[in-house]
């Protein structure tokens, strides 16, 4: 899953990203309205977690916005205003949810799912090729029934790549669904997920193959 978190406390930013990535959720953090709505433009997210009180205005007026603009991705408010009159302007204003701090973590991660449930960047379906399956409800990735174990980033590799099969996925895309924004990576990282994924798919006789397409990227295909 990944998410982007508009929240302009320091201190609960923090929090709810080192909480979520320790789940394996990828967090793209922002504080302000006006950046969350660029990076909600040029990026794809299963769920938007929207504060209300922030620097530049209210939160919720990001909400029409963004409907506007014709992204349908689900949106959480997360914030200190949880009285009923507060909660009742959220939802009537567009949020698909509302959830008032202080809250459990349990709660939110629940919250979380049942939004990604309904996100439009989910699949209902799995994705197969050959002998490999990948599940994006469970992240779970089987060659011939089997379960692979996969570190995070390299299942995010995986199910970007079969998400289009048989077609260049770039490095860029690549990059931008394994890595948050505030990731630092380096030069052969990518590189080195892919080759882990090639030995993993080796052991377990996976009938595709992960080829590289010089200085572009790579595409997952069936082995020849």
């Amino acid at each position: 899953m990944r998410i982007l978190l508009l929240e302009d406390e320091p201190e609960m930013a923090a929090a709810l990203i080192t909480a979520l990535r320790r789940r394996d959720i990828i967090v793209d953090h922002v504080s302000t309205i006006a950046d969350a709505e660029l990076m909600a433009r040029l990026g794809t997210y299963d769920v938007l977690m929207l504060d209300r009180r922030l620097p530049d205005g209210e939160g919720l007026d990001l909400i029409p916005v963004l409907r506007f603009q014709k992204n349908a991705t689900p949106i959480l408010m997360l914030t200190a205003l949880g009285g009923v009159d507060q909660r009742v302007e959220g939802l009537d204003g567009g949020a698909d949810d509302y959830l008032a701090k202080p809250f459990a973590i349990e709660e939110l991660l629940a919250r979380l799912r049942a939004l990604q449930r309904r996100s439009p960047t989910v699949s209902a379906e799995r994705f197969s090729l050959g002998n490999l399956t990948v599940d994006p409800r469970s992240n779970e990735v089987t060659v011939g029934g089997d379960f692979i174990d996969l570190a995070r980033r390299e299942y995010l590799v995986v199910e970007a790549l079969i998400r289009r099969a048989n077609r260049i996925v770039t490095r860029s895309m690549l990059v931008d669904a394994v890595y948050t924004i505030d990731d630092e990576i380096e030069s052969n990282a990518l590189d080195a997920h892919v080759s882990r994924i090639r030995r993993k798919f080796g052991a377990a006789g996976a009938s595709v193959e992960i080829r590289a397409v010089r200085n572009i990227g790579y595409l997952l295909r069936v082995s020849t």
